[in-house]
């Protein structure tokens, strides 16, 4: 291979999502210090030139690469561990890093089984001696922190039983209060809390029907002006919707790193679970397969071991 061709690989090697380690170890391992030089002096988006003549590190790129070295020990890391530790440690990390990735709360809380919520609980105690609603109510305050804190507290009704009146009458209060969001943000309401919060997957997806067949809209598109609210919706009532666009959005271009740690969060955590739902779901809305898309952004290892798991499920 030509010099110019391993400089381009190694371009591409460095780029996009995780890093292309067999490039890496092939070219820079049989590269002697002046085809080094060269590469420093040829890449001024990776290298600067020091005032005291020589190329040293973009400190930025220095501090991006190693994130991006380490996605691949966290996938294998989040993929090993037991189910209710992974929750529970992906609502830690989500507290600990603010309001942009409250979603991930949601996320946990809405996508999960009641069950399933109920063994995150109890992994965050053994964990962190501190119970996911204290610690939720803790950093969260306001109308946000008291959703939040009900949906995390939920243990919702899991059978099929659905009274289609009650069903109808909850739609119409959703519909109500999401009308009047200009008087009152729906976030603040009760029984918007109420509903959300306690009525299992199945009900809730009635109430989706009906508030459709009132307002001619589905809810969560109502609901563009109250992000959380929004969320929730779409994770209790279409999760392979929800699931599909973060998957989207973290494979961009340009977007911080807390928005492409969805990439790995939903591979992993959905790979036993519904990969499949969500891989149609992402051709349907994109029209691209999921495959693809992992296939022309990601790198290496951590490209490889993603495809793996998105394969489970057929």
């Amino acid at each position: 291979m030509a010099l110019t061709d391993e400089f381009q690989a190694l371009n591409k090697a460095f780029s996009g999502v995780g890093i292309d380690e067999n490039s890496l170890i092939s070219i820079l391992g049989k590269w002697h210090p002046e085809e080094r030089k060269s590469f420093r002096k040829e890449t001024p988006h990776f290298f600067k030139q020091d005032e005291r003549h020589f190329e040293r590190w973009d400190d930025q790129h220095v501090k991006h690469l190693k994130h991006e070295f380490m996605r691949f020990k966290n996938a294998v890391v989040l993929w090993t561990m037991h189910s209710w530790e992974r929750d529970a440690r992906l609502v830690k990390e989500a507290l600990k890093k603010g309001p942009q990735t409250y979603s991930v709360l949601v996320e946990i809380a809405c996508t999960r089984s009641a069950e399933e919520l109920l063994g995150a609980r109890k992994a965050y105690h053994s964990l962190f001696d501190h119970s996911i609603e204290e610690d939720v109510a803790y950093h969260i305050d306001g109308p946000e922190g008291k959703l939040l804190v009900a949906l995390v507290s939920a243990y919702r009704y899991e059978g099929p039983k659905v009274k289609d009146d009650t069903a109808k009458s909850e739609a119409k209060t959703l519909a109500h209060a999401i009308k009047n969001a200009d008087k009152r943000n729906p976030i603040e309401d009760d029984e918007v809390i109420r509903i959300l919060s306690t009525r299992s997957k199945p009900h809730l997806k009635e109430i989706y029907k009906h508030y459709q067949e009132i307002s001619g809209h589905n809810i969560d598109e109502d609901l563009d002006d109250a992000l959380r609210l929004k969320e929730t919706v779409q994770c209790l009532c279409t999760p392979h919707t929800y699931f599909s666009q973060v998957l989207e959005i973290s494979l961009r271009n340009g977007v911080d790193k807390s928005i492409k740690k969805g990439l790995t969060r939903v591979i992993v955590t959905r790979a036993d679970a519904d990969m499949k739902e969500i891989k149609e779901e992402y051709r349907n809305r994109y029209g691209v397969s999921l495959t693809e898309k992992i296939e022309a952004t990601a790198n290496g290892n951590y490209k490889d071991f993603l495809l793996t798991l998105a394969a489970r499920g057929g």
